[in-house]
C-alpha cells in the first residue's frame, strides 16, 4: 500500500448513532408505531433507546435483512425514567428542551442520544462560548461567492441551526448561557416564528425560511459554571426546563463509572486493571464529598468544586492507563494525588477540604479496621 492509500485513521469517539447503529435500526423495524413528523423513531422506542428495555429481549415482528431477531437494548443514560419520557414529549411537541444541571451530569450525552433517536444525527450542534456569533444561529456567506455573484441562495452558509430548519430535525446548542445575551436572543424569534428572515435576499423566494415539521432544539446549560450570561425572560419561555442530577444510586454510579473508564483506557490501547476496590473507595469519595455527608452519616465540608461523575470517570480512566503503561506498586497509592487534581481546579480553599475528609471520613474507617482506607490514610501526606 502506498503512502497516499493508508487507511483513514479510527475516529477517538463515534457519534451516538454511528456508535449505536445497530439498535437504532432494529428499533426502527421493531416498533412501526405512529411517529411524529421528521421522526425516525416512534417516542416510545426513543425512549427505549436511551434508558434500555430492563434487561429484556425486543423481537422483530418478522425477518428483517441484516437485523437480528431479537436484541436486548443497552441503557445508555443513568437516569429517572421518568425524566427521558417528559424530554421526549417536549420533543414531540416541537417545543424547545433546555437541559439544567451541575457539570458532569451528562446533559450533553442525552441531547447527542436523544438528537440521533429522534433525527438520526446529532451532528447538527452549536458550541455556546464568549466568542460564539448571532451567524452560528442563522446564516453566513461564502465570500468568494459573495463577491462574484452577490447575495444569492448559492453563496449563503447554513448554521446548524438553518439546516436543522431545512431538514425537520433537532439541533442542539452546547452551553447556551454562555453565549452573550444579544447571541442567545437570536433564537427567540426562530423558536416563537419558526422561520429565519434573510434580508439580503429580499423580493426573492428564498428570503424567508420556514422550519420544516420536526425541527426543534436542545439545549443545555450548567447551573455552577462562572462566566455565564443570563437568558432572557423571553428565551426562557420558548423552553421546557429540565434538571438532569446526579446520579442517586451508587451502585448504578459504579457501573457506569467502571464502564466508561474501560471504554477511554481501551481506547488508549489497554486492558483495564483496576480492582474493583479501588474504584468502590473512588465513587465512595467522590459521593461524601458531593453530597457533604459520609455514607456512614459523618458530616463532610463540600469542596467547591463540583465531584461530578464525569470527574469520577477521568479519575478512573487515568488510574487504568497509569496501571496499564506505568506498573509498580499499588494503583491504589495513586488516587490520592489524582483526588487532589480533581479539588483544585476552582477553589484553592478545596485543598484544605480535602484534607480535612482525610482527617475525618478516611481516619474513621481505617480505625475501624479496613486495609484498603487505612492504606489511604497512610497517604495522608501525598496531599500536602
Amino acid at each position: 500500500m502506498s503512502v497516499t492509500e493508508q487507511p483513514a485513521p479510527a475516529r477517538q469517539v463515534q457519534p451516538a448513532e454511528e456508535r449505536h447503529a445497530a439498535e437504532l435500526a432494529f428499533l426502527a423495524a421493531q416498533d412501526p408505531g405512529p411517529r411524529p413528523p421528521g421522526w425516525a423513531l416512534t417516542p416510545r422506542a426513543v425512549v427505549t433507546f436511551v434508558c434500555g428495555s430492563d434487561g429484556v429481549e425486543l423481537a422483530l415482528p418478522g425477518k428483517r435483512a441484516g437485523l437480528p431477531s431479537k436484541l436486548e437494548i443497552a441503557p445508555k443514560f443513568v437516569g429517572e425514567r421518568a425524566l427521558v419520557e417528559r424530554c421526549v414529549v417536549t420533543l414531540a411537541g416541537e417545543r424547545g428542551l433546555l437541559l439544567t444541571g451541575e457539570p458532569g451530569t451528562a446533559k450533553s450525552m442525552l441531547s447527542e442520544l436523544l438528537a440521533a433517536a429522534v433525527s438520526g444525527t446529532s451532528a447538527l450542534t452549536v458550541q455556546g462560548t464568549a466568542g460564539t456569533t448571532e451567524d452560528a444561529f442563522r446564516y453566513g456567506w461564502n465570500y468568494a461567492l459573495l463577491l462574484a455573484q452577490g447575495p444569492t441562495p448559492q453563496a449563503l452558509v447554513d448554521s446548524p441551526v438553518l439546516a436543522a430548519m431545512r431538514t425537520g430535525r433537532v439541533v442542539r446548542v452546547e452551553e447556551i448561557t454562555r453565549c452573550l445575551p444579544e447571541v442567545q436572543d437570536a433564537l427567540v424569534s426562530i423558536l416563537s416564528d419558526r422561520r429565519i428572515t434573510v434580508p439580503e435576499l429580499t423580493a426573492t423566494e428564498d428570503a424567508v425560511v420556514g422550519a420544516v415539521p420536526g425541527f426543534t432544539v436542545i439545549a443545555t446549560a450548567n447551573l455552577r459554571d462562572r462566566g455565564v450570561s443570563e437568558m432572557s425572560a423571553a428565551l426562557k419561555r420558548r423552553f421546557n426546563f429540565e434538571t438532569v442530577d446526579p446520579i442517586a444510586d451508587a451502585d448504578a454510579e459504579a457501573v457506569l463509572i467502571r464502564r466508561q473508564a474501560v471504554a477511554a483506557v481501551q481506547r488508549a490501547g489497554a486492558a483495564f486493571g483496576v480492582d474493583d476496590a479501588v474504584l468502590d473507595a473512588l465513587v465512595t469519595v467522590f459521593r461524601d464529598l458531593r453530597s457533604g455527608r459520609s455514607t456512614e452519616g459523618w458530616d463532610v465540608e463540600r469542596p467547591g468544586t463540583v465531584m461530578s461523575t464525569a470527574e469520577a470517570v477521568q479519575v478512573a480512566a487515568s488510574l487504568g492507563v497509569a496501571a496499564a503503561y506505568l506498573p509498580g506498586g499499588d494503583v491504589l497509592d495513586l488516587l490520592p494525588g489524582h483526588l487532589l487534581g480533581v479539588v483544585r481546579k476552582d477553589d484553592p480553599a478545596d485543598h484544605a477540604r480535602l484534607l480535612g475528609y482525610w482527617d475525618g471520613p478516611v481516619r474513621r474507617r481505617a480505625e475501624n479496621g479496613s486495609a484498603m482506607w487505612r492504606r489511604l490514610w497512610d497517604l495522608r501526606g501525598s496531599l500536602r
